[in-house]
């Protein structure tokens, strides 16, 4: 059963908190696979653009960087894992070189809604409130959709 895909709902819940959600039109095992494995995180991460991996330890404690290539433009992101339920739920540190040392703590569930779908809900925690603000100023709401069309599309592929 196919469903129109609707872009990721974006809501802020607090001045300090940014709730995500999103519904895919694939199982549950597919979605994780595409958030645990790199060879297919790199394909859709970062709006489908050219992705440098420069890091990758997908394991508690673990540490990842990529460097997305837009162009002649790059931009740079980088966490900490704090924790993984295969599964279930990622959770994360997050920074984007474009607002240095401004870290969110991301927890990231994966729920199968049956039929074939899983939601993918998100919820980020920022220390202050001028860095949620100026995160979610940035085009994070744009370019989150803008990848999750990219996830959308390798998911889509061997149905």
């Amino acid at each position: 059963m196919s469903t129109t895909i609707k872009d990721a709902v974006v809501t802020s819940t607090s001045d300090r908190e940014v709730h995500i959600e999103r519904d895919f039109d694939a199982p549950l095992d597919r979605v994780w696979d595409a958030y645990s494995r790199i060879e297919q995180l790199s394909r859709w991460w970062g709006r489908g653009h050219v992705l440098d991996v420069e890091r990758w330890e997908f394991r508690k404690g673990g540490h990842w960087r990529f460097v997305e290539h837009e162009g002649d433009e790059a931009y740079g992101f980088e966490g900490r894992f704090r924790e993984i339920t295969p599964k279930e739920r990622i959770v994360q540190s997050f920074e984007w070189d474009g607002m240095p040392a401004h870290i969110s703590i991301d927890t990231t569930t994966f729920t199968d809604l049956g039929n074939g779908r899983t939601r993918v809900t998100t919820d980020g925690i920022f220390h202050t409130a001028e860095e949620c603000a100026g995160m979610l100023a940035s085009g994070m709401e744009g370019g989150l959709n803008e990848s999750y069309r990219a996830l959308d599309a390798l998911l889509a592929e061997n149905r």
